[in-house]
Order: structure tokens, then sequence, then C-alpha cells
């Protein structure tokens, strides 16, 4: 069992933590470039902008913004390929698309001032909504629980949503959330589903002889008087003993 659960946290952090060493790997180049890479964000409706959909949630601006992004990533990237691992990585990588895309289209930019759009925090507002979302949408008792363990855990996230701060991205937070959501309702029916239970109906329920239920079930006690039967039903053996009428 140890060995099992081992395997699978293992499992569940290899991707994640491979994004989070090449995170810092290009930190590291920032530093030797004096931050040159920072071109390579996102500048929203210019074409040379564009590749930052792909690289941009690679680069940061500096040592406490990478290590704010870090932990959410390493955590939110286990649950996702922990709890939905046959979706795990359609789901990172739909995530990670459609909210560069959509910040390519609808992020702040002007041509007086450049704005280059960074970061992993877009994909670690869609992680969190794709987490939340996905087991509201499968009313999944289990993966409801990793619903509130998200709201828990990174709730407060939501303000980052709104302009209060304009020195942050807040559109990249938007649009990463919207984007989890949206994923997390084209996969609802793949991956983990919750158990339904179906009774069988009254063809497959096994016929049971008329004279099983006369008389008051109180007197059906075992005694000399009592007969012993069988029904057979596919794989279903039904024993009973009733009494005979006198």
């Amino acid at each position: 069992m140890k060995n099992y659960l081992a395997k699978q946290l293992f499992q569940s952090a290899f991707y994640p933590a491979l994004f989070l060493i090449l995170m810092w790997l290009v930190f590291a180049l920032q530093g030797q470039f004096n931050n040159r890479l920072v071109p390579w964000g996102v500048l929203p409706r210019e074409a040379g902008g564009l590749p930052g959909v792909f690289t941009s949630v690679f680069i940061h601006g500096d040592l406490n913004h990478i290590l704010s992004n870090s932990f959410p990533i390493l955590i939110l990237g286990m649950m996702l390929f922990y709890f939905y691992k046959k979706i795990a990585k359609q789901a990172f990588v739909w995530i990670w698309l459609i909210s560069g895309i959509w910040l390519w289209v609808g992020g702040r930019n002007s041509a007086e001032h450049p704005n280059y759009h960074i970061g992993a925090s877009t994909l670690i507002y869609g992680l969190a909504t794709f987490l939340f979302f996905s087991g509201v949408f499968r009313k999944h008792l289990r993966l409801m629980v990793v619903s509130a363990l998200v709201v828990f855990l990174y709730g407060s996230i939501v303000w980052g949503m709104f302009p209060i701060k304009t020195e942050i991205s807040w559109e990249g937070h938007l649009f990463g959330a919207i984007a989890g959501v949206l994923v997390a309702y084209n996969y609802r029916k793949e991956g983990p589903q919750r158990r339904e239970f179906h009774w069988n109906d009254d063809e497959e329920t096994p016929h049971i002889p008329e004279h099983l239920w006369q008389g008051n079930p109180e007197e059906l006690k075992p005694d000399a008087h009592l007969e012993a039967g069988e029904i057979k039903h596919k794989d279903i053996d039904i024993r009973y003993f009733y009494k005979k009428k006198e």
C-alpha cells in the first residue's frame, strides 16, 4: 500500500515538478541576460507578442514573483494529475493555450507603453477554477471535497481578477480562471465519475411464489411444520422457509 501511494504521488508530481524546474531555469537565464527575456511575454494584439502565448508562463519579473507562483503551480498541478490523471495533460495544455490566446486578444497594451504580460499566474488561476468547478459539475463527493480544499487554500486569489492593482495582469488572472471553468465543463463527462446505482426492474426481479406472501410474516418462523425450498434466478440463489396451510 505504501509503495502504491508513493508511486501515485511520484506520478502526480512529475509533470508539475518538471514545469517548475523549467520556470527556474528560465529565471536563471533572465539574470544572465538582465531581464532581456521579458519581451517573450504576451504583448497583446501585436504579431511579435503572439509567441508569448507559449513562453510567458516561464518568465517572471523578480524573485518574489516566481516564489509566489512556484508553490501553487506544484500543489495545484499535483492535485490535477492525482485526481484527474486520465485528462490531466489535455486539461493543462488547453488552460495554457486558451488563457494565453485570450490574454493576447484582450490584455492591456498601448503604443506609448507596451505592456508585456508575464508569469505562470494565468495557469494557477486556470488550475484552481478547473479543480473547483470540475467537482461541482460532476457532483462527485470526493472531488467536491477537493473543490472545498481549493477554496480553503486559494479562495483569496479571486481578488486578483479585478483591476485593483494596475501593476498586476488581472486580465491574465481573469482569462485563466474563465479558461479553467470552460475546460472543466468540456471534460465533465471524462475522467472520474460519480457512481450511479441502478435497481433491478421488475423483469429482472426473481419470481417468488405467491404462498410465500400469505399469512402474517410474524408466523414465518422455522419449526417442525416448515418446508424448505429454493429459487434460482441467474446468479442469485434465494433460500426460503414457509409454513404449510393447516
